[in-house]
């Protein structure tokens, strides 16, 4: 071992005589492997990493942080890309061995371990014909997507993924394990459903399942040269969404490195009214592709899933708005951006949030924000031996020149540390209530690293 300070070297024995799980330290042969996350950019180094393999595990690691002072942070899937999953210097609870899923058909409830990843979800609930109201990212964590909201296709049919959390195991800053859900630990219920990681470690959640019997899913492809008609038209179609449709809207790069606009749909209802929707999406503009048909949500989940491996290990900044509508001048500046990106592997997608997500009450949970409206991604990606400035720079100028047409705040899974304007409005009228809860919860700001919250 080559452990920077005394104090890490005896954490590391207080956790390897209590652990089931593996430690890893600085300077072991797997440090790397085990520090490895979607961002290559995150040059986070921590003392240790406690690899649990229970919830009796993540109690154990927590108490040895705080014996010997170590910060602490949570990893699950590793893609947060402000790197909150790797606290420098500090303890890292890594939950990879944890992602158990277990499907009770008839009682259409998952449990589910702080781990596991929404592909693994997405499969065992479509072996029973069921689904989860996910996201678009197979390899992320069910944990991750849940707690900070967890926008997704069948977020108008559904609600959002933390729209159907029915319970969690959570240890606490004080090393005990409880139960939280509506008739337990109700407040600290509420702030899981939205509120991110500030209030402890989840090691396990239930999750709501919906029945799927005629899934439609795909994508179409549109030319470049198509993109402002095509998103015109989209405008005018969105408002008129069925709750049944999901749509993410993407500005990529084709197999050719050329930008492409592609429409990604997601249909959750009667098989007949479905294809006659994708009929209208198709009538956006004249696609260059379409592949849209019966699929299950793990196929969807493989079309972006192919995408997220092959840039596993770049450089990424991400930047996020809410739009209320896609207005004309808004589609321009986007369509411009995405024109003249430093790199093909800059991006812009977007989310429509939508029908059964915007009738839940504001108040009811932590995630706040219930207004109709378009969630922007905006990611910039790089080689690990590109021009970082360059790609910064042009993710902060698209952020930037939106303002004017943006919502106040921005989805909070999607902030980074320096991101506190933002955090100051994504949570709407629910923010004094998380800063209690925080402080009633987390005295001590021991999971600090965690989502941001709103400043007094």
């Amino acid at each position: 071992m080559n452990l920077h300070t005394s104090s890490d070297s005896a954490a590391a024995r207080g956790l390897r005589a209590l652990m089931q799980g593996r430690v890893v330290s600085r300077g072991d042969d797997d440090y790397s492997r085990t520090r490895k996350i979607w961002n290559g950019a995150v040059e986070n180094e921590p003392a240790l990493f406690a690899v649990c393999e229970s919830a009796v595990d993540v109690q154990a690691a927590v108490r040895i942080a705080r014996q010997h002072g170590l910060a602490l942070s949570v990893r699950g899937g590793g893609h947060d890309w402000a790197g909150r999953a790797l606290q420098r210097d500090g303890l890292v609870i890594d939950l990879s061995r944890m992602r158990q899923v277990v499907v009770d058909p008839q009682a259409r409830v998952a449990t589910v371990a702080g781990g596991a990843m929404a592909n693994k979800l997405a499969a065992a609930a479509g072996a029973h014909g069921l689904v989860a109201a996910l996201g678009n990212c197979g390899t992320v964590s069910v944990a991750g997507l849940t707690l900070g909201g967890g926008y997704g296709p069948l977020s108008g049919s559904c609600g959002l993924a933390a729209d159907n959390l029915l319970g969690a195991e959570i240890v606490l800053a004080d090393g005990r394990r409880v139960t939280a859900g509506p008739d337990a630990e109700p407040d600290l219920f509420w702030a899981l459903r939205g509120g991110g990681g500030n209030f402890g470690v989840v090691t396990s959640l239930r999750i709501r399942l919906h029945p799927a019997p005629d899934m439609l899913a795909g994508s179409l492809i549109y030319d470049w040269n198509e993109a402002g008609k095509v998103l015109r038209r989209y405008a005018a179609f969105a408002p008129a969404t069925p709750d049944e449709l999901g749509v993410s809207v993407g500005m990529m790069s084709g197999p050719d490195g050329e930008p492409v606009l592609i429409v990604v749909p997601l249909w959750n209802g009667e098989r007949r009214q479905g294809e006659r929707v994708m009929e209208g999406l198709r009538a956006l503009g004249s696609p260059l592709s379409v592949q849209v048909g019966p699929a299950t949500y793990s196929d969807m989940l493989a079309q972006f899933d192919a995408w997220v491996e092959a840039m596993d290990g770049h450089h990424w900044e991400l930047r996020t708005r809410w739009l209320p509508a896609l207005t004309a001048e808004a589609a321009d500046l986007i369509v411009a951006a995405r024109a003249r990106a430093p790199s093909p592997d800059c991006s812009v997608f977007w989310h429509h949030f939508h029908g059964a997500a915007t009738r839940v009450v504001p108040a009811a949970t932590a995630f706040g924000m219930r207004n109709e409206h378009l969630m922007i991604e905006i990611l910039a990606g790089w080689k690990p031996d590109g021009d970082g400035a360059a790609h910064r720079r042009w993710a902060q100028d698209l952020w930037q020149s939106l303002a004017p047409f943006a919502l106040p705040g921005g989805y909070a899974n999607l902030l980074g540390p320096n991101d506190r304007e933002q955090a100051a409005g994504a949570f709407g009228g629910n923010a004094a209530r998380l800063r209690m809860l925080k402080r009633r919860f987390d005295p001590d700001g021991v999971f600090a690293s965690a989502l941001l919250l709103p400043a007094e």
